[in-house]
């Protein structure tokens, strides 16, 4: 096979990823939060990476930022990781920042993307200016520290580690290059 054969090749099956699509399946205390359509961008076995509008009905205001109809939100989920990252941009392409959300490692079984959040969020702003650590309450009161130990370690971890990359000089160009 030719060079240009193999690289004709490889260029098919990137529009078939990319142009593929799944459904995300948010799930929160054992209950379906929000599901909607994405794009399948890339997956490398260990991560997932997708694209989709702002998924909720209007605007949500959280104070620090806005999402709202237009948006665009490239995730990127993994199979071994307690976390999800998830690029937030205007319509126009303006870059928001990135809303990070600690999880079990993602499932991906027949074109559903299966993700249980455990709580505990993590804002970036674009400029690196604001790192917050969100929803600390909601995880203290969810219980899982009586639950499932094991499983509250691991997403306290994974806020610290998402914190400490977020505040680094290359912040989150590592783990999402």
């Amino acid at each position: 096979m030719s060079a240009n054969s193999a690289e004709s090749g490889r260029s098919a099956e990137s529009r078939l990823l990319t142009e593929s699509e799944l459904t995300v399946v948010l799930v929160k205390a054992g209950k379906t939060k929000i599901r909607y359509p994405a794009a399948l961008v890339a997956d490398d076995g260990t991560r997932v990476t997708v694209r989709a509008p702002w998924a909720a009905p209007g605007v949500r205001d959280f104070g620090f930022v806005r999402f709202e109809p237009g948006d665009v939100f490239t995730e990127h989920y993994w199979r071994d990781a307690w976390f999800a990252v998830k690029e937030v941009r205007t319509g126009a392409g303006e870059l928001k920042g990135w809303y990070c959300d600690v999880t079990r490692p993602a499932v991906l079984r027949d074109g559903e993307l299966l993700v249980e959040d455990l709580d505990l969020d993590l804002w970036v702003s674009a400029d690196r200016s604001a790192v917050l650590r969100l929803d600390e309450d909601e995880f203290e009161e969810s219980g899982l520290d009586g639950r499932d130990p094991e499983a509250a370690r691991a997403a306290v971890a994974a806020l610290d580690e998402l914190e400490g990359l977020a505040r680094t000089e290359e912040g989150f160009a590592g783990l999402l290059g």
